[in-house]
C-alpha cells in the first residue's frame, strides 16, 4: 500500500520539526518540510504530497494566499489548514481558499493523523466546523454565490510540467514511457495526469488532448514520441 505523502510548511523550523517527529511513527504517512521561504510551490510541484499541512500565520506569504495557490495550480494536493486559534472569519478565509479541514495548532496526534488521512479519502472536515460555528455557517450562507465562483476559480491552467506531460501523452506515450523520458517515477507521471484531468474537467485522456488543443496549450507535431 503507498505512503499517503505529507508536506509541512510553517516558517517555524521547531514547529515542522515537531510534527515530523509526531506524523513520522505513522507507519503509513511519508513526512516531508518545507519553510516557506523555499519556492513552496516548487517543491510541491517536484514532489505532488498528497497533503500540504500549512500554517495560516506564515510569514513570508500569507497562509491563506499559498492555500489558495496550492488549490488552484495543484488540486490533487489537499491542504489542511493549521492556525493558533482561528476565529470565525479567518475560518470562512479558509473554506474560501478550498482547504479540506482547519484545525488548531496545539492538535492531537491522533487528530492530526486522522484528519490527514480523512483528507486522502475525499471527505472534508472542514464542514464540521460549519456545526459549531453558527456565525460561520451564516456568513457562507449568505455568501454562497460568491463561494461558488470562488470554488470554480480553483480550476487553473495547466503548469509547465503538467502541458509537458500532455504533449507526451497527445503524441502517443504511455505513462511507463513518459516516465522513463522524464526521468521519474511512473506514479508522479500518473499523479500528474490525474491533475490534467481534473483541470481540464476530462473524462479521460484523449478528452485532456482534445481540450488542451482546443485552448491552443498544447500542439501535435509528432516530436515528442517514446524514442527520446
Amino acid at each position: 500500500m503507498d505512503k499517503i505523502k505529507v508536506m509541512i510548511i510553517d516558517e517555524q523550523a521547531f514547529f515542522r520539526v515537531g510534527v515530523r517527529h509526531i506524523l513520522s511513527q505513522q507507519s503509513d504517512l511519508e513526512i516531508s518540510e518545507c519553510d516557506p521561504n523555499q519556492d513552496p510551490l516548487g517543491l510541491i510541484e517536484a514532489n505532488l504530497p498528497d497533503v500540504a499541512l500549512l500554517g495560516s500565520d506564515l510569514a513570508a506569504l500569507s497562509g491563506l494566499d499559498l492555500g489558495r495557490e496550492i488549490a488552484r495550480h495543484y488540486p490533487n494536493t489537499k491542504v489542511i489548514m493549521l492556525s493558533p486559534n482561528p476565529d470565525d472569519e479567518e475560518l470562512f478565509e479558509v473554506i474560501r481558499t478550498a482547504a479540506v479541514a482547519c484545525l488548531r495548532k496545539n492538535t492531537t496526534a491522533e487528530e492530526l493523523a486522522s484528519t490527514i488521512r480523512r483528507a486522502c479519502n475525499g471527505e472534508y472536515p472542514i464542514n464540521e466546523s460549519l456545526i459549531t460555528r453558527p456565525a460561520v455557517a451564516r456568513h457562507v450562507l449568505s455568501q454562497f454565490q460568491d463561494m461558488r465562483r470562488t470554488m470554480e476559480a480553483v480550476v487553473a491552467p495547466l503548469t509547465h510540467r503538467e502541458t509537458q506531460i500532455l504533449d507526451y501523452v497527445a503524441a502517443g506515450n504511455s505513462n511507463k514511457q513518459i516516465a522513463r523520458i522524464l526521468g521519474i517515477s511512473e506514479q508522479t507521471i500518473k499523479n500528474h495526469v490525474s491533475s490534467i484531468l481534473r483541470k481540464l474537467n476530462a473524462n479521460d485522456r484523449a478528452h485532456a488532448v482534445a481540450l488542451a488543443m482546443r485552448g491552443g496549450w498544447i500542439s501535435v507535431e509528432g516530436e515528442n514520441d517514446s524514442s527520446q
